[in-house]
């Protein structure tokens, strides 16, 4: 039975959801393939038929409609139970949960100011006016201006990382020697940074830098081959 994943589109082939990118790294961890389709944030025609949620990834097994990367990564792992596993046992299923937690409320946010006015150069053509005014409107300033102050607060986004950072300098990946969903919960949103933008986050020096190289390089480059600048 096909699977179908929805991803969000942007300029000339650019593909940069941080939560999509989670999906396609458990698909492959799983040696699974999937059908793509394309939404934008203005057009969401795509979904019709299949869901009132208008937000990527989506993915479509059969008449099965799943929404949101948490809930496919759990759905993947109860329906491919013989591939390897996403969430090796129950204390790498809660440290994925609290990761997924701690990205979307407090990584994400201090990263988004850093790189949202490069973002803007990679949204569909179509886009680009809801993306300057929705992410203005979060901001209280221009998308120029939360950019211009990235070389100082870019020091607070990578303090905030030293967690993390401790487990990698002890261990390849954050659930050991292979990797699981909680490293793709955090490739996510370095993925979506280096498909929008130049600007540098880690130093070579960084045991993070290593981890997202070793990153990149899974499932035959899968990361590496999208477009997006060198890291």
């Amino acid at each position: 039975m096909t699977l179908v994943l929805c991803d969000l589109l942007g300029r000339d082939g650019y593909r940069f959801s941080p939560y999509v990118w989670r999906t396609k790294m458990a698909l492959a961890h799983k040696g699974l393939a999937a059908d793509i389709v394309g939404i934008t944030l203005t057009d969401k025609s795509a979904l019709s038929g299949w869901t009132d949620y208008r937000k990527a990834p989506v993915l479509k097994h059969g008449n099965t409609i799943v929404c949101d990367s948490w809930h496919i990564a759990v759905y993947l792992e109860e329906n491919w139970p013989e591939a390897p596993a996403l969430f090796p046992d129950r204390a790498s299923l809660s440290f994925a949960r609290f990761l997924n937690a701690w990205v979307v409320s407090d990584l994400y946010p201090l990263l988004l100011p850093l790189i949202a006015r490069d973002v803007l150069d990679h949204v569909h053509s179509g886009d680009r006016a809801r993306y300057r005014a929705t992410r203005e409107e979060r901001f209280g300033r221009t998308l120029e201006q939360a950019q211009a102050q990235r070389e100082s607060e870019a020091a607070l986004f990578r303090s905030r990382l030293d967690p993390i950072r401790e487990v990698v300098a002890n261990s390849p990946f954050l659930c050991g020697d292979t990797p699981c969903y909680a490293d793709y919960i955090l490739f996510g949103l370095f993925q979506w940074a280096r498909c929008t933008s130049a600007f540098p986050l880690l130093d070579h020096a960084d045991p993070l830098y290593a981890w997202r190289r070793e990153m990149l390089d899974l499932f035959a480059g899968l990361g590496r081959e999208a477009p997006g600048y060198p890291c």
